[in-house]
């Protein structure tokens, strides 16, 4: 079928209803729920983005299986104006979602569709997994389905990777068939999961090792998120009810969080990618270059979040007359440095792009690995600098029902500023409090603190993936010269 609009994405979810529970009660209908339909309609506006006929050929690609087009997230690059291209397309659900969409479909599209050109290397632990591989990087492509993945076992305490082996707590194969898997257990941590169609699941890396009995807990697959047998419990969520203008971001961009558990689910030979080897499994990100595609995303992703969260700062700063403050221009001077950094390292990925090991156009992975890194800790203090700029205005926050009431002149006369009426400031404000101080803006600030997974061990990842012998050479031949 051809690349999906808004309401077929919606169609799907109501035909294949998954089983979601969210404070005590099961949602029956994801899409109409009030906590859950925010998030629906936000994707299902990227969607709709893709039947924009000014905006075809920037969202979608004629696929070569189908003759449809399909949306330009699942092309596998082959050429640096092909990788460009789909950087542009994924600006473009960025931006739409003003960056607080973290797991758009776009992260995932991106992941399979390196996994299918990288079939070969599934092949090393069963060789019909290759085929498996491929044939479920089609199928999501040419029916454009929206995925989540879940990629971290709970534990009882957190030691050793071992421990996951022992409690019975974390997804492992219960059984093995001629037809496919049981499995049971549970996964966290399932970003749309609610909304989604398709749940994949695998591990960044599995800290069990080869050791007897780990092999039952190495699994790479995908399935509907309607199986039987897989439930969906969310957090609370911080879609509040209220409208768009005093709740800009949480009434649109609810994705949702949600723990997966698994109650003896069967999972089918052919969706299943990965099973038993540790080694494999922990090497899969670097060896396939999946990582590097899914960092592209993310960065795509953060330099529109950065964007916004500069222009709400640009904006507060009009609407307050403080902009010539010599410490407003530094703190905004600060975010235009994160921005533009990011930016430069985007553009550097992509202009610096070779062709990998598996014929795939492959952006540079270090300044991707840098904004990722880069990211974890700049994005708080991009909050507090929101904060820092609105201090006391964020208090004087009347809603968008106090302009029905007699005060309505009063706040018309004594929240007007030189630049903007009491309403465009109250309005600006709200935006601004569900960026910086809300449950909402709470959730994206610990989000982005590890988007990227434990902020010590990315780190880490930087160091050991950096050049650091031409640099260091260059100053030994400094120190041995003799004038």
């Amino acid at each position: 079928m051809p690349a999906r609009t808004g309401q077929d994405y919606i169609t799907g979810l109501r035909e294949h209803p998954p089983e979601v529970w969210l404070r005590g009660e099961r949602i029956t209908d994801v899409t109409t729920h009030p906590a859950l339909r925010g998030g629906v309609q936000a994707v299902a506006a990227l969607y709709d983005l893709q039947s924009r006929a000014e905006l075809r050929d920037e969202m979608t690609y004629v696929s070569a299986t189908s003759g449809d087009r399909v949306g330009y997230s699942f092309i596998i690059p082959q050429t640096q104006p092909e990788l460009q291209q789909r950087g542009r397309m994924m600006m473009r659900w960025a931006r739409t979602g003003c960056g607080m969409l973290g797991r758009s479909p776009d992260f995932l599209n991106v992941n399979f569709a390196a996994w299918s050109a990288a079939a070969d290397y599934f092949a090393q632990n069963r060789p019909a997994f290759k085929t498996h591989v491929r044939q479920y990087y089609e199928y999501i492509r040419e029916n454009d389905l929206t995925l989540t993945h879940a990629l971290i076992n709970l534990q009882r305490r957190r030691t050793s990777g071992q421990s996951q082996l022992s409690e019975g707590v974390g997804l492992r194969v219960v059984r093995e068939t001629d037809a496919g898997l049981v499995l049971h257990g549970s996964r966290i941590l399932a970003t749309l999961g609610p909304i989604a169609d398709e749940l994949a699941v695998y591990s960044p890396r599995f800290g069990g090792g080869n050791a007897a009995g780990s092999e039952a807990y190495v699994l790479n697959f995908a399935i509907p998120c309607s199986t039987p047998g897989v439930k969906f419990l969310c957090r609370e969520s911080f879609d509040m009810g209220r409208s768009h203008f005093d709740h800009p971001l949480g009434s649109r961009f609810e994705e949702m969080d949600a723990t997966v558990f698994f109650d003896d689910v069967f999972v089918p030979w052919e969706r299943v990618f990965l099973l038993g080897d540790a080694d494999l499994l922990n090497e899969m990100p670097r060896a396939t270059n999946s990582s590097v595609h899914t960092a592209h995303q993310g960065a795509v992703k953060n330099v529109a979040k950065s964007e916004f969260v500069l222009g709400v700062a640009l904006l507060m700063a009009r609407t307050l007359g403080s902009e010539e403050l010599p410490q407003v221009k530094e703190r905004l001077a600060e975010l235009m440095t994160y921005t533009e950094v990011m930016k430069a390292s985007l553009r550097a990925a992509e202009v610096d792009a070779r062709v990998d090991q598996w014929g795939v156009m492959c952006p540079d992975d270090l300044p991707l690995e840098a904004i990722r890194t880069l990211f974890m800790s700049v994005y708080p203090r991009m909050v507090e600098i929101l904060q820092l700029l609105g201090s006391s205005s964020f208090m004087a926050l009347p809603s968008e029902a106090d302009f029905e009431t007699p005060l309505a002149a009063e706040i018309e006369r004594y929240l007007a500023t030189d630049t903007a009426s009491a309403r465009e400031r109250v309005q600006l404000f709200h935006l601004a409090w569900d960026v910086a101080c809300s449950a909402f803006g709470g959730r994206q600030v610990l989000y982005e603190r590890f988007f990227a997974g434990d902020p010590l061990a990315r780190a880490g990842f930087l160091y050991s993936m950096y050049p650091k012998e031409p640099l260091m050479e260059r100053i030994r031949e400094f120190l041995g010269k003799d004038s």
